[in-house]
């Protein structure tokens, strides 16, 4: 009987060690709880760390497009991200008549699929250390995912590392990132 027990509390702390794991609570971003019953706009403008994307995002008129049903897989700089930028850039690009490329440059970091890291692990396996994905602005980035680390390479070669992955929404998976994506120009 004392071995019955046994066997029935270690099963119970694992499949409880699972039902954790399967719910486990989305990470913070910015100093704010993540919601995946929220979508990617209700989560963003909570985040303290991406107030310049929120800026971005709605002067680029994109709030209704990350509202909607997705999925959608968006690699969120962050404002120090932003701040790296040459002095002056966020300003200008904020501009009502610089709208398109601050859409282009915005929508080179959303792709239209839910990629988690693990499936950009994957991806990057099976395609030999890297995969090229589209996004919807039309520009190609370049996923890879060595040592547990996930980065995203822009046309123009300039890598961002993944800060915090798999921040799950009600339409898709945020990735906040510590540079810009740019598209070639």
């Amino acid at each position: 009987m004392r071995k019955f027990a046994t066997l029935l509390l270690a099963g119970t702390v694992a499949v409880s060690a699972l039902a954790t794991a399967a719910y486990a609570e989305n990470p913070m971003v910015g100093g704010a709880a993540m919601y995946a019953t929220r979508n990617i706009v209700e989560n963003a403008v909570n985040s303290k760390d991406h107030t310049t994307l929120v800026a971005a995002v709605k002067a680029g008129g994109l709030v209704e497009t990350l509202q909607s049903a997705g999925p959608f897989t968006v690699f969120a700089p962050t404002n120090e991200a932003f701040a790296a930028l040459p002095a002056g850039t966020v300003d200008t690009l904020l501009k009502p008549e610089n709208k398109d490329k601050l859409v282009k440059i915005l929508t080179c970091h959303v792709i239209g699929a839910k990629a988690m890291a693990a499936d950009v692990a994957k991806m990057a396996m099976d395609d030999g250390g890297a995969h090229k994905v589209k996004t919807v602005g039309g520009c190609e980035v370049t996923l890879k995912a060595e040592n547990g680390k996930v980065t995203a390479t822009d046309e123009n070669g300039n890598v961002a590392n993944v800060t915090v992955a798999d921040v799950e929404q009600s339409n898709g998976v945020i990735h906040v990132i510590d540079k810009v994506l740019l598209p070639k120009m």
